[in-house]
C-alpha cells in the first residue's frame, strides 16, 4: 500500500526554440550526463541543448508529458475532444479510419 502523503512530482519537459529538441527530465540526458529525474530548473549553467548547442533559456515549457496540448484556456471547446492527449486523438484517428475501411470493405460482401 503506498503512503498518500507521498506523490511522485510530475516533472515539466521542455523544448528547445531553435531545433525543437525535448528536454525529458525522467529520460535525462546521457551525452552530459544528466541523471533521469533532474528538472529543467535544476540543470548546471553550463549545460547546453544536446542537438543545437543554445542556452536553456532558448527552451520553452511545454508541460508534463501525456497531458492534453494547446492553451488552458482552449480546452474547453471542441466537444470534448480538445482534453484528449495525443495517444487518445491518435487511437481516436486511426481507429476511425480503420472501422471506415472495414465498412468499406464489407461493402464486397454484398450481393
Amino acid at each position: 500500500m503506498s503512503d498518500p502523503a507521498v506523490e511522485t512530482e510530475v516533472l515539466d519537459r521542455y523544448e528547445c526554440r531553435a531545433c525543437g529538441y525535448v528536454y525529458e527530465p525522467d529520460k535525462g540526458d546521457s551525452k552530459y550526463p544528466i541523471e533521469p529525474g533532474t528538472p529543467f530548473t535544476d540543470l548546471p549553467s553550463s549545460w547546453r541543448c544536446p542537438v543545437c548547442g543554445v542556452r536553456t533559456s532558448q527552451f520553452e515549457n511545454i508541460g508534463p508529458s501525456g497531458t492534453a496540448s494547446g492553451f488552458q484556456e482552449n480546452l474547453s471547446f471542441g466537444l470534448g475532444v480538445n482534453k484528449l492527449t495525443p495517444a487518445q486523438k491518435n487511437l481516436l484517428i486511426f481507429g476511425g479510419l480503420g472501422l471506415g475501411v472495414l465498412f468499406f470493405l464489407s461493402l464486397y460482401g454484398l450481393q
